[in-house]
């Protein structure tokens, strides 16, 4: 019973960690991430999908859900005003088939 407990528990675990669930601070130094949009999809490291329901922000796929309290959030991001700032260029896809990464060294950063 007791394996059966920690393996549970560190199933639960390992899925909240992977887990997409951002907010947006406006304060740099409170970021985990430091993000900036990019206008073209060829120049992104990460398409995104913003999810309607945090349920569906699962594994580090770029399906976003923006939490409306830090707390929540299991990554802190910071939009900057420019690419050289960040630490991931990502662009807001319109359909979830579409998030993915397109630069797999950079994955890191949303674990």
């Amino acid at each position: 019973m007791k394996k059966l407990f920690l393996i549970t528990i560190t199933l639960l675990t390992t899925l909240t960690i992977n887990a997409q669930k951002v907010y947006s601070t406006d304060q740099s130094y409170k970021a985990d991430v430091k993000v900036y949009v990019v206008d073209q999809e060829y120049q992104a490291d990460l398409l995104v999908f913003k999810v309607n329901a945090d349920y569906k922000a699962k594994g580090n796929e770029g399906k976003w859900f923006f939490t409306d309290a830090e707390y929540k959030a299991v990554k802190k991001i910071y939009f900057t005003d420019a690419a050289y700032k960040a630490d991931l260029k990502v662009f807001f896809v319109d359909s979830e088939y579409k998030s993915g990464w397109k630069d797999k060294s950079k994955q890191h950063f949303m674990y």
